[in-house]
């Protein structure tokens, strides 16, 4: 599997060419952190993560720093899933030029930053892995874009496969970090002012930067971010399913397609798209049909009979009888 990673060098005095690295909200300040081995008590893994760090010497105090081994990691808790899009390390420097002189340059070759949903690295997705930098060009600090969501983020160096590039310290695997910062945002959010995603298909995150939402829209909403609510009388997935007759032409709900205020008259149903049957017509179908030609069925809006009325019968709905000629007929054989 491949991942894009771009990297960014960003110091004090660049900050207004990385506005980015300001916009978003430092996850890990004062969360929960662990690393594999602790050198000294006051370089425990919570130093990288306590807003420290204007002395980078690793006997200063605000820096975590590891005994020696064939591995070593450090994670911190972000205390729940978060929509991450860079991490931030600065690592020790001894308050001396970082140059291919610095004595932390090569521990700090071959480094790698996960990003896990558990304390498992392997869990998770590498977000990066240094493979290419030698002593004089390991940047520090270094911003590493990482758009993924995890609740973990992990940092491992290892001296287990010799030999070693040139420039690798050939012994033992070392943590020294002075700050570790993770910038982004709660989940289901995107851009660098954390704005809330529309409703994406089933929950899914949408795109961390542009807002899209990668697999469509829940039912009832449209457009590039899912930010709209179906119109012109549709409904649905995708806005593909047309309204009833709803009362006075009122439109439907845009999710489910039901009707607020009732139907049309003759019209029935939760969503109005049945028209009365069983004889009946009009408001909610309560309206009986008058005697149609040969059983018809009346209209199912006004109760008119299409083929006319049945002996006997007349008007437009077929709902009088002939009382005049009966009337008459009774008087005749008085």
């Amino acid at each position: 599997m491949m991942y894009a990673v771009v990297l960014l060098v960003c110091c004090s005095w660049l900050a207004l060419l990385c506005p980015s690295v300001q916009a978003y909200e430092n996850l890990a300040l004062h969360k929960q952190a662990w690393q594999s081995s602790t050198l000294w008590s006051d370089t425990g893994a919570d130093r990288a993560v306590d807003g420290q760090y204007t002395d980078l010497h690793e006997w200063a105090g605000q820096c975590a720093m590891s005994n020696g081994g064939q591995t070593a990691e450090w994670r911190v808790d972000l205390e729940g899933v978060k929509n991450i899009h860079h991490v931030f390390v600065q690592y020790a420097t001894d308050n001396d030029v970082w140059d291919e002189n610095n004595q932390h340059t090569d521990d700090f070759q071959g480094f790698s930053i996960y990003i896990s949903n558990t304390t498992n690295k392997e869990d998770g997705v590498l977000c990066f892995r240094d493979t290419n930098y030698t002593r004089a060009t390991i940047p520090n600090p270094v911003n590493i874009t990482c758009l993924y969501h995890g609740r973990y983020v992990i940092y491992y160096n290892n001296r287990t496969h010799p030999p070693y590039p040139e420039g690798y310290s050939s012994y033992d695997a070392l943590i020294a970090l002075c700050e570790v910062e993770v910038y982004g945002c709660n989940v289901y959010t995107y851009g660098p002012d954390c704005i809330y995603c529309g409703n994406c298909s089933v929950g899914v995150q949408c795109n961390h930067v542009t807002g899209t939402c990668p697999n469509g829209c829940d039912a009832g909403i449209y457009g590039e971010k899912c930010d709209l609510e179906c119109g012109n009388n549709t409904y649905g997935v995708e806005c593909k399913e047309m309204c009833g007759n709803c009362s006075s032409g009122e439109p439907c709900h845009h999710v489910d397609g039901t009707c607020p205020h009732g139907c049309d008259a003759g019209m029935y149903g939760d969503r109005c798209d049945l028209e009365c049957g069983n004889n009946t017509y009009g408001v909610e179908c309560k309206e009986l049909c008058g005697n149609c030609s040969n059983g018809e069925p009346c209209h199912h809006v006004d109760g008119t009979c299409p083929n006319g009325c049945d002996a006997g019968m007349y008007g437009e709905k077929c709902d009088l009888g002939n009382m005049r000629i009966t009337f008459s007929f009774n008087i005749f054989f008085t």
